[in-house]
């Protein structure tokens, strides 16, 4: 069988799972169900014989995250785009996949979004093993999850008569839209609809056909944004000016649902989008529970029913007391507590958020940058703390500030400062001055992780307050 190119969409905010998930860090590189990262777990899934190494598009500010994720799991990509402005899938999908045809003509591919639940990852091999006809035949193929309930967040494929199990793939009847409460019933009765899983399988010549005949416009500034890509420390940047030029619009309205002769592959194993609060407490859910209450984190529930409590920090406790159908949910800076049958509405309460100017509503407290992290304790008038971690091989750039100078007491680890002309090692309990307007860098040549507490003070404390002269990440 000839191997599959992979195509990872990275790109996504994930907003109705705030406040765990934000445009900063959003739910697709947090570990929600498990050791690895939904991220991790979508690549781990092409890691077998089948599969090629993938290409991954992502949004500019997460491509620290992708590279660092992909590390830890010894994975390495074919190439990782980055999209300067988000346009939903359909331009994603068709940078990809120009890319994938024009190093092999005969190219099969297969999109995936970043952020599923899909744990198996032998039995979904074993669909796309199926699906392999019907791409040899020249359809587009699409992948389906039988449904277990009649549920109307799921957009449905509708099929001309019920699967069977013998059935490799099926045609296509219909896309249907998400279905209101009595029509899902009635469907889920039927047997004939599967729920769109936004999972392609296809030539990647027919793809590009497909464009060509639904989404012609689209082609020109694509192809022109692959043209004058740019090659920066392994990533391929996608100028702005070609893609600002493109529709914002998915895979599915731009092709899909225009497209005629279309494929399903059936799939009966485990799958979720993790979408909304309802799907998390539904994935979390005890066999053995008989109250329907999930508890995450340092969360106590005490004569609580079907609800959900997630307590974030390690050191935040949250108790819930006679809840019924609840969610709450407590990260260090922001509390969400909330009906569980309107958790479809809290994407639209964050855009409520950040129209009033909330940091919170697009910024976790942990901010990731691509030497470490770091992480406010305490903002005031006049000074500032942050704990800060550097990972082994991690240099901040040289720098310098015009209204703060700041103090460094390292905790762990021994890095290298250098302050104007001088450098030295700073071993742990040790600390350093940083005057204002001085050039400085922190390196950490070691192999464990530096730690420490700076404190900062000035008249202005924000982060725009920075003048790069040299960065290992070609940030300016």
């Amino acid at each position: 069988m000839k191997k599959i190119v992979p195509i990872v969409l990275a790109g996504g905010i994930g907003t109705r799972l705030w406040p765990i998930s934000r445009q900063s860090y959003p739910k697709q590189f947090r570990k929600l169900a498990g050791a690895d990262s939904l991220f991790q777990d979508t690549i781990k899934r092409f890691q077998g014989s089948a599969y090629l190494r993938p290409i991954v598009v992502t949004n500019e500010n997460y491509r620290f995250h992708v590279v660092e994720q992909m590390g830890e799991i010894a994975s390495l990509p074919e190439q990782i785009f980055l999209e300067p402005v988000a346009r939903n899938t359909a331009p994603a999908v068709l940078a990809a996949t120009l890319s994938a045809y024009d190093k092999d003509p005969d190219a099969i591919c297969i999109v995936t979004p970043a952020d599923h639940l899909l744990p198996d990852h032998d039995h979904f091999t074993t669909s796309v093993v199926m699906g392999m006809k019907a791409v040899a035949d020249g359809h587009l193929t699409t992948f389906g999850i039988t449904p277990d309930r009649p549920e109307t967040g799921y957009g449905y494929l509708e099929l001309s008569s019920k699967p069977t199990p013998d059935q490799c793939t099926m045609p296509l009847k219909s896309f249907t839209e998400k279905p209101d409460p009595e029509t899902a019933v009635q469907m889920l009765a039927g047997g004939r609809h599967l729920w769109n899983a936004g999972i392609f399988l296809f030539r990647a010549r027919e793809m590009i056909d497909a464009f060509k005949e639904h989404a012609p416009d689209m082609i020109a500034p694509v192809q022109s944004a692959l043209d004058n890509k740019e090659r920066d420390l392994g990533f391929t940047r996608l100028p702005k000016g070609d893609w600002e030029k493109l529709p914002d619009v998915s895979i599915d309205y731009a092709i899909m649902e225009k497209q005629r002769d279309l494929h399903v592959v059936p799939f009966g194993g485990r799958w979720s989008d993790l979408g909304g609060w309802q799907s998390i407490w539904r994935e979390e859910q005890s066999e053995t529970s008989n109250d329907g209450t999930v508890t995450l984190g340092d969360s106590h529930a005490v004569d609580c029913t079907s609800s959900l409590l997630l307590a974030d920090d390690p050191e935040q406790l949250l108790v819930g007391l006679g809840l019924e159908n609840m969610i709450a949910v407590a990260t260090k800076d922001a509390v969400l507590v909330a009906d569980k049958c309107r958790s479809a509405e809290i994407g639209e309460l964050v855009k409520d958020l950040s129209k009033l100017g909330k940091v919170q509503a697009k910024t976790m407290p942990r901010d990731y940058r691509p030497w470490g992290w770091f992480e406010r304790l305490v903002s005031r008038p006049g000074f500032q703390v942050k704990i800060i971690t550097v990972h082994p091989g991690g240099v901040l750039s040289l720098q310098s500030h015009e209204h703060r100078s700041e103090h460094w007491v390292v905790v762990e680890g021994c890095p290298t400062v250098t302050i104007g002309p001088d450098s030295f090692d700073v071993p742990a309990n040790q600390s350093v001055y940083v005057p204002l307007g001085a050039q400085h860098r922190l390196e950490n040549n070691g192999t464990q992780d530096v730690v420490l507490i700076e404190v900062q003070t000035g008249a202005y404390l924000g982060e725009d307050d920075i003048t790069r002269y040299e960065d290992a990440y070609a940030r300016s």
